[in-house]
């Protein structure tokens, strides 16, 4: 069987990371389809076909896969669970290579994935590994490259680079990896293109490695100085309670304990969120210098 990946299905185009694979896989040639709820999606590109489908129906999904040589998942949140049928189905459809929705939070650090909201792609990994073993055609990779540098300077979490102010974990100097959605992008490609290379295992990339404090001196120079800019301080530890707080609470809001887990995860220790190595020279991904990054940040505002 050869190995080589051209048609490409992608569940999950819409969202925050979708359209960024999306744009990258189109660019790079592959020819992709896009698992859709709608009947109709809007805002796709000409070159990439549209099906519908019903993630709950095992037929559907196969019918939907079948032909697709490999199949990237950017579902998320409450979607999640429905990557197990999604697994199902990418194996009987004959599907050669699936990427989970990792794409994030170093999920093979132990610590990381004994949290609540990591469960689901700890029990997709599970499903993946046990799919493979029992089915040589099949294979998967799991892509992860740590918070979005861009996304979260836009939303605020780790720094909020509009209102000019920063909260400082644990003091602000624990280091970790972060990429922009763009790299992850590419990164999906680099994996396409090296099947033999990432198969059965986890990749990870990252465009720079800064600390909470390194990113605020670089998002003063991309505001134009440091004149207007506020800080405050705050622990892992306390961001864990309030997570957990919310979690356990009579009607918890999943926005609140999962970006406050988040912040545990990105600045506590043990969570593995610096990369001991790379994967960027195999998937051809050059990284950001520190002034690329403020140049992200500038796009931001």
């Amino acid at each position: 069987m050869s190995s080589t990946i051209t048609k490409v299905a992608l569940a999950g185009a819409t969202g925050n990371l979708g359209p960024a694979i999306l744009n990258a896989l189109v660019k790079a040639g592959f020819a992709v389809t896009v698992l859709t709820r709608q009947a109709s999606p809007t805002s796709l590109p000409p070159s990439v076909t549209a099906v519908q489908v019903d993630y709950d129906s095992l037929d559907s999904l196969v019918a939907a896969l079948t032909g697709q040589d490999a199949l990237i998942s950017t579902i998320a949140g409450t979607g999640l669970p429905k990557q197990l049928l999604l697994i199902d189905a990418a194996v009987q459809a004959g599907v050669k290579r699936f990427l989970p929705s990792e794409f994030g939070s170093n999920t093979l650090s132990p610590k990381t994935a004994a949290l609540p909201i990591m469960q689901d792609k700890v029990a997709a990994q599970a499903a993946l590994k046990a799919k493979a073993a029992a089915n040589p055609g099949f294979s998967y990779t799991l892509v992860i490259n740590g918070p979005f540098l861009d996304w979260c300077a836009a939303v605020g979490l780790t720094v909020d680079i509009k209102k000019k102010h920063i909260v400082l974990y644990d003091g602000g100097d624990r280091k970790y990896s972060t990429t922009t959605l763009a790299s992850v992008g590419a990164a999906v490609v680099g994996v396409l293109k090296k099947p033999e290379e990432t198969k059965n295992r986890a990749v990870y990339v990252q465009d720079i490695v800064l600390s909470q404090r390194e990113l605020a001196e670089i998002a003063k120079r991309a505001t134009g100085g440091a004149e207007g800019w506020t800080e405050e301080v705050s622990s892992t530890e306390e961001a864990l309670g309030k997570a957990w707080t919310e979690l356990t609470g009579e009607k918890p809001n999943p926005m609140v304990f999962f970006m406050e887990f988040l912040k545990a995860v990105i600045w506590g220790e043990g969570y593995g969120s610096q990369f001991e190595v790379v994967d960027n020279a195999l998937l051809g991904l050059k990284g950001l210098t520190e002034e690329e990054v403020q140049k992200v940040l500038e796009g931001v505002l």
